[in-house]
């Protein structure tokens, strides 16, 4: 399941004061996985927010997919809504109310595709989902919750996926049990994925590119032999 994109290329390059914290970064990513890698504090999570237009860089410039999403000389800023972004959280934040199956069409109607149900079947196929479409959130794992929540984030049609910890609030186990299926989206989906964690196990097994970040900077770039033994 090949997405069709006008390229996979990923152009990061901001500078953002944040209080006393100034971030200022600039990296490259592509079809793969590229891992944001550092210690808490590192500036990770405010890198993706600014990619996802979640918050404004103060300079610089966004690109995924072909598509410029932000550029402070050119005066381009384009909403949230209209950037294409998968956003994956730590907590999945489904809908409690709705149903696994309306979770995942909402991503889908965000997007303002028509539906399409190959790809739902895909999608459903592709991360195990199918049996637990009747149930609704909180009567699924942490793992399942994720895995819904990574569908949801699919069937949007995206240029790109942010995955924001996505792994943090589950235990061991759930770990374990859901590692499997980002493997198989970054080998099936050839979509490209901006992946932050600061746990280097998890990031070996997922990354085909490491981005190290340390106060706000980028002090490295490569592959997974960034994180040592």
């Amino acid at each position: 399941m090949v997405f069709d994109l006008a390229s996979d290329m990923i152009l990061v390059e901001i500078d953002k004061k944040l209080g006393e914290f100034a971030l200022s970064v600039k990296f490259e990513g592509d079809s793969g996985v590229t891992a944001l890698f550092g210690p808490s504090g590192s500036g990770k999570t405010s890198i993706v927010s600014m990619i996802a237009g979640l918050s404004k860089p103060d300079r610089g410039r966004i690109v995924a997919g072909g598509d410029t999403l932000f550029d402070s000389a050119a005066h381009i800023d384009k909403p949230a809504y209209r950037r294409r972004i998968g956003y994956v959280f730590q907590d999945g934040r489904l809908f409690p109310h709705m149903s696994v199956a309306r979770n995942l069409d909402y991503g889908r109607w965000m997007s303002g595709a028509p539906r399409d149900d190959a790809q739902f079947a895909r999608v459903t196929d592709l991360l195990d989902i199918a049996p637990l479409l009747k149930r609704r959130p909180g009567a699924l794992s942490g793992g399942e919750r994720q895995r819904v929540a990574l569908g949801r984030a699919l069937l949007m049609r995206p240029l790109l996926m942010l995955l924001d910890e996505p792994m943090a609030s589950l235990d061991a186990a759930r770990k374990r049990e859901i590692l499997p299926y980002f493997v198989r989206l970054r080998d099936e989906t050839k979509l490209p994925m901006i992946y932050v964690s600061h746990d280097p196990a998890e990031v070996r097994q997922i990354a085909t590119r490491v981005v190290r970040l340390d106060g706000g900077h980028v002090v490295a770039t490569g592959g997974v032999e960034l994180l040592g033994q």
